[in-house]
C-alpha cells in the first residue's frame, strides 16, 4: 500500500522561501512521478507541478519559475522548494504519488 506524508509547511513572509517534503512508502520516487497540489481557502484544489520519474519537472503556469523539485532516492522523499512566495501561495499543499494522497501541509504567507 502506497502512503505519502507531507511536511515542511509553516509561516513565511512575502518573498520568503519554504521547502516542502513528501516522503513515500510502498513505492519508489524514482519509479513513478510525484505531483503536488494545493488548496486555498474558498478555492478548488489546483495542480502545482509534477516531478516525473525521469527527473524532469513540469509546473503550472502560476509558478513562474519560483519553485523547483528535487528528490532523495535513499529516503524516498520528493522536495518542493518554493521561493519568492506571495500571499497567493497560501494554502494546504498535498502530495500525490500513485494515486495516494497525504494529509497535506499548511503554508501561510503573511507579513
Amino acid at each position: 500500500q502506497v502512503q505519502v506524508v507531507e511536511s515542511g509547511g509553516g509561516l513565511a513572509q512575502p518573498g520568503g522561501s519554504l521547502r516542502l517534503s513528501c516522503t513515500v512508502s510502498g513505492s519508489g520516487v524514482r519509479m513513478h512521478g510525484t505531483s503536488w497540489y494545493r488548496q486555498s481557502p474558498g478555492k478548488e484544489r489546483e495542480w502545482v507541478g509534477r516531478l516525473r520519474s525521469d527527473g524532469t519537472s513540469v509546473f503550472n503556469i502560476f509558478v513562474k519559475g519560483r519553485f523547483a523539485f528535487s528528490r532523495d532516492v535513499v529516503t524516498n522523499t520528493v522536495y518542493l522548494q518554493m521561493n519568492a512566495l506571495s500571499l497567493d501561495d497560501t494554502g494546504k499543499y498535498y502530495c500525490n504519488h500513485e494515486a495516494a494522497w497525504g494529509q497535506g501541509t499548511q503554508v501561510t504567507v503573511s507579513s
